[in-house]
């Protein structure tokens, strides 16, 4: 299997002459197939100490809210388990994906690629080129069959039989078809993958559509957002190499520890949405005083993503600590939904404004407008579950009995405790308040 050094890296490149090319670049440097060398080994024979490797493994178990029991199974797993082939396809997309990922500050995405997975092809980021990429793609299909993940960046165009996106010489529609056969599970990167995205939007000259659309019975996590956070990307795929299955996803297929809550729940700003402090234009005396972005457009209160609690360049800022309200990138069709800079009416009850209230109680006031896709949120959590239970069956969780925690976890029995009756009477109660 050619195993390709990825640009940038510091492997040695070994002179390929085509598709009859059968031997790796790292087995005709170390004599090893990178499947079967654990992902601590590759670590420590790239210097790596144990102090290090044990402080990766804490973090990372810390960022995916699986605690000190979730770091022990992240060591035990690295330390026993190959690394897994990894084969990332590219259709209609901008490639902002790949950019976030590789600028992953934790775990380092250097780490992950070289060292967690053995990521066979990725025409953006891969050395190899040409008949010699596509000689790596199909010996990773044919010789890990079965037991490869399949990562997608960008969506799939449907017009004129995909005409529209062909790479390696044919269609994106029929690439994906074909690699999406032999994969164990699938990763949807981004809002393209999982949505559609801005090349769906209206008119979708091109029909493109979502991957969900095109694989039908293969596991699949989404993980949308424009781009996603890349240590959400580094920490989805940790927590598929360590418990060999997919994360608790939502009713939409999204892991839960990082979609389970709204923007709006963490950000430093919900004080001020609280006390009705508005920013009403980006240059008056409340933006200088930090109060909230709603009325200039900010879509946190009806966004499910992590950006206000892990942020983004090394947990520097993000847009609305910038200054700019959120855009809601990681919901469906969110490029449909009107000007980013027009807030959502539905949100506040009319003729709420400046009195002290809680973000809670808005909510409720407005359920029977805008809330029943937060209420399927919550409701379809036991369905989700059910789900989750099949999906981690069908993608082989045989190494681990116990179930890791998660940050939200408790769905099911929210959804025995509240009935939409129970709701209704709170919502009319709250207008008759």
């Amino acid at each position: 299997m050619p195993s390709l050094p990825l640009a940038g890296s510091d492997a040695r490149t070994v002179e390929t002459t085509g598709p009859a090319q059968q031997e790796s670049c790292q087995e005709a440097l170390t004599g090893e197939d990178p499947m079967f060398e654990t992902q601590y080994e590759a670590l420590r024979r790239q210097g790596i100490s144990r102090r290090s490797f044990l402080q990766f493994c804490s973090l990372t178990a810390a960022s995916l809210g699986i605690g000190s029991a979730g770091a022990k199974d992240i060591a035990e797993a690295m330390e026993t388990k190959p690394r897994t082939p990894v084969i990332w396809l590219h259709g209609l997309e901008c490639t902002c994906c790949t950019e976030s990922f590789i600028r992953s500050y934790h775990p380092v995405a250097k780490d992950l690629v070289l060292s967690m997975i053995s990521l066979d092809y990725d025409d953006t980021i891969m050395a190899a080129a040409g008949h010699q990429a596509e000689a790596a793609l199909e010996d990773t299909i044919e010789k890990y069959k079965g037991n490869y993940i399949l990562a997608v960046e960008g969506n799939v165009p449907l017009n004129d039989d995909g005409v529209n996106c062909i790479p390696g010489g044919e269609t994106f529609l029929r690439k994906i078809k074909h690699v999406a056969a032999g994969a164990k599970a699938v990763i949807g990167w981004g809002s393209c993958a999982a949505w559609g995205c801005v090349q769906a939007a209206k008119p979708n000259p091109t029909h493109a559509v979502p991957i969900t659309e095109i694989i039908t019975d293969k596991p699949i996590v989404l993980v949308p957002g424009c781009p996603p956070i890349p240590e959400v990307m580094t920490g989805v795929v940790t927590y598929i190499l360590t418990y060999d299955r997919l994360p608790p996803l939502d009713r939409m297929g999204r892991p839960k520890m990082f979609y389970g809550q709204r923007i709006h729940d963490k950000c430093y700003r919900r004080a001020h949405f609280d006390a009705g402090q508005f920013v009403e234009k980006f240059d008056d005396e409340g933006a200088k005083l930090g109060y909230c972005l709603y009325k200039v457009g900010c879509k946190g209160p009806t966004s499910y993503n992590a950006c206000s609690a892990i942020r983004w360049n090394e947990g520097l800022s993000w847009p609305v600590q910038s200054g700019h309200g959120c855009i809601g990138c990681s919901e469906p069709n969110f490029f449909d939904k009107g000007s980013f800079y027009e807030h959502e009416t539905t949100v506040l009850p009319p003729g709420w404004g400046g009195i002290e209230a809680t973000a809670d109680k808005v909510g409720l006031a407005t359920l029977g407008v805008v809330g029943v896709a937060a209420a399927a949120h919550v409701a379809m959590s036991a369905v989700s579950q059910a789900r989750a239970k099949k999906t981690n069956k069908d993608i082989g969780g045989k190494g681990s009995s116990s179930k890791p925690p998660s940050l939200n976890d408790g769905g099911a029995d929210l959804f025995k405790r509240v009935t939409f009756d129970q709701v209704l009477k709170s919502v009319e109660s709250s207008r008759e308040r």
